[in-house]
């Protein structure tokens, strides 16, 4: 499904009812709202994991503009602010309030974007593997690709990180040597297969000089009003665990709730999908 958003046609697919027969009334479920990482991937990576969660909640999978069936749109509309601006006009087009938004990774990234953009408007936050502000503790990113992946993934991670390399050869080769380093658990490879990708998106989202390593929401952190669940790997060597805990500590103790996850990487999910799935359904339900 399609619906006109700022200008674009964003794709949205959707899980379960929003309302279910419950006796002699019906019962609304909350709106879980999914925010894919990448930039230059799609919802699809969701699939078929979250589909569990729709007996709790009515499940609403969302392509960035510029990935995924979504309109690409110009490239100077693919920053932060606009994402997280898509993700509240969406809501509004399609009638969703109060929604529970999670997002992974970069979709962790627009859902701060959004939440402080728009502090009024979600219900709850659940933020994965994901950082506050882009280009920190790159010495520890280095260092765990290197000791996950061996001297090759380090080498790549020095190219990448302190030497600003990335185009596309170098993106192929990160996804050949290094995303297999994210998790513990060997990852499906239809799960990259099922994917529309979009390098161009990623590209121009963390080049040199982009926002993906400038952009710092630690001083607007504080405009969050809603509950924020925070969880983080403590092996992720794409955002390692001190990102996620420095989210935690910048909000107001009485809304954050950080779970931190041994021997997991990046993502969280394929490495204890059993645990992370079940402090997410306590957290939708609480």
């Amino acid at each position: 499904m399609h619906v006109s958003v700022n200008g674009v046609q964003l794709f949205f697919d959707v899980e379960g009812a929003q309302l279910v027969p419950d006796g002699p009334a019906m019962r609304e479920k909350p709106t879980l709202l999914l925010l894919h990482g990448g930039p230059g991937v799609d919802h699809t990576t969701y699939k078929p994991r979250f589909s569990q969660l729709a007996d709790i909640a009515q499940v609403v999978y969302l392509d960035h503009r510029g990935c995924g069936r979504s309109d690409r749109g110009s490239r100077e509309r693919w920053n932060l602010g606009q994402w997280g601006d898509d993700v509240w006009a969406f809501c509004n087009a399609v009638g969703i309030t109060r929604p529970i938004v999670l997002g992974t990774s970069f979709g962790g990234m627009v859902a701060l974007a959004y939440a402080t953009r728009h502090p009024e408007h979600p219900g709850r936050l659940i933020l994965i593997s994901t950082e506050a502000a882009g280009g920190s503790h790159i010495a520890e990113r280095v260092a765990l690709f290197e000791k996950l992946g061996g001297p090759e993934v380090g080498a790549l991670a020095r190219r990448r990180f302190y030497g600003g390399e990335l185009d596309e050869a170098l993106l192929d080769e990160w996804v050949r040597l290094a995303f297999p380093v994210y998790t513990r658990r060997p990852r499906d490879q239809a799960f990259v297969q099922r994917a529309i990708l979009r390098p161009d998106v990623h590209i121009w989202f963390m080049r040199t000089g982009g926002e993906g390593l400038n952009f710092d929401f630690f001083p607007v952190l504080s405009r969050i009003q809603c509950p924020t669940l925070v969880l983080g790997g403590e092996d992720d060597p794409m955002i390692p665990i001190a990102c996620q805990e420095e989210i935690a500590g910048a909000l107001p103790r009485e809304l954050a709730r950080c779970e931190r996850f041994p021997g997991c990487g990046h993502g969280v999910i394929a490495d204890a999908p059993e645990q992370a799935m079940a402090v997410i359904r306590e957290f939708i339900a609480s």
